[in-house]
C-alpha cells in the first residue's frame, strides 16, 4: 500500500479502537456506583485488602506497623461545579479503555500484520492473550500494591501539625487511575521488547549491560512508595526485576532467531 493507503488503514484503527473504548465506557457508567464506591475508594478504606495484608504480616514478623489502621488521615472534596460529572465521564472512559485493550491489541496486530511472516502472523492469538494477560497483571498490581502503598505514603506525610490533608477528589482519583494504567503499560515491557530486538533496536546485551542501573531505578521506586521494612519493599521490587530479565530472554531468543534467518 502506499503511504496513504497506510494512514487510512491507520485512521480507521484508531476509529474502531475509539468506538470500543466509548462501549467499555459507556458499560462503565452504568457500573459506576460499584466502580466507585468499591474499586476507587476501596484503597481509602483502612480495612483494604492490601492494608491488611501488610498489617497481619507487620505483627508475624515484627515489622513497621503503619498498615495498622482503621482510617487513613485524610478527607476527600470536591472542589469545583463540574467536577464530579468530570471525573465521571473521564473514569468510564479509562474503565473502557482497560475493558477493551485486547480489542486495541487485535487492531494494532491487524495494522502491522501485513509486515510479519506468515508464521508469525500465525501466533495473533497467542500474542493477544499474552499482551493481554500482562496488562491486566500490571493493573491488578498497581491497584492491589502500589496504588494503596503511595496512598499510606502520602496520606500520612505531614510537614507539620498545622497542615491537615483535605485531598481534592481528583487528585485521588487520578492518583488511582494513573499509578494502576500506567503499571499495566510497564507490565507490557517484554512486548514491546520482543518488538524492539526483532528490529535491531535493543540488543540483550544492551539490557545487561544496563541491568544494574535499571534495579537501581526500581529499588529507590520501591524505597520510596513502601514502608521501611525489607519484606514490603521485596514486594513491589520483584515483579519489576522478573519483568526486566523476561525481557532479557525475549530479546537473546528473538536476536538468536534473526541470526539463524540470515545464514
Amino acid at each position: 500500500m502506499s503511504f496513504l493507503e497506510h494512514l487510512e488503514e491507520f485512521r480507521w484503527l484508531l476509529v474502531r479502537s475509539t468506538i470500543a473504548i466509548l462501549i467499555g465506557g459507556c458499560i462503565a457508567y452504568y457500573f459506576s456506583d460499584f466502580i466507585f464506591d468499591t474499586i476507587i475508594f476501596g484503597p481509602k478504606d483502612g480495612n483494604f485488602i492490601t492494608y491488611r495484608f501488610f498489617c497481619e504480616m507487620a505483627n508475624q514478623y515484627d515489622l513497621d506497623k503503619s498498615f495498622c489502621i482503621q482510617e487513613l488521615p485524610f478527607e476527600l472534596q470536591n472542589r469545583t461545579m463540574e467536577g464530579q460529572f468530570s471525573m465521571l465521564i473521564w473514569t468510564s472512559i479509562t474503565a473502557g479503555f482497560i475493558v477493551s485493550f485486547p480489542f486495541i491489541l487485535w487492531e494494532l496486530w491487524k495494522f502491522v500484520s501485513p509486515a510479519l511472516y506468515d508464521k508469525e502472523r500465525k501466533n495473533i492469538k497467542l500474542f493477544i492473550f499474552i499482551a493481554s494477560i500482562l496488562f491486566f497483571m500490571g493493573v491488578a498490581f498497581g491497584y492491589f500494591v502500589l496504588t494503596p502503598l503511595s496512598i499510606n505514603f502520602l496520606a500520612n506525610l505531614t510537614i507539620s501539625d498545622h497542615v491537615k490533608n483535605a485531598i481534592d477528589v481528583e487528585s485521588y482519583i487520578g492518583l488511582v487511575k494513573t499509578t494502576s494504567l500506567a503499571t499495566g503499560l510497564v507490565f507490557e515491557l517484554p512486548i514491546v521488547i520482543y518488538f524492539l530486538s526483532k528490529l535491531g533496536i535493543v540488543t540483550p546485551q544492551f539490557l545487561r549491560d544496563y541491568r544494574k542501573y535499571s534495579y537501581v531505578i526500581i529499588l529507590i521506586i520501591a524505597a520510596i512508595v513502601t514502608p521501611p521494612d525489607v519484606i514490603s519493599q521485596t514486594i513491589v521490587t520483584i515483579p519489576l526485576v522478573i519483568l526486566y530479565e523476561i525481557s532479557i530472554f525475549i530479546s537473546s531468543f528473538v536476536t538468536k532467531k534473526e541470526e539463524l534467518k540470515t545464514i
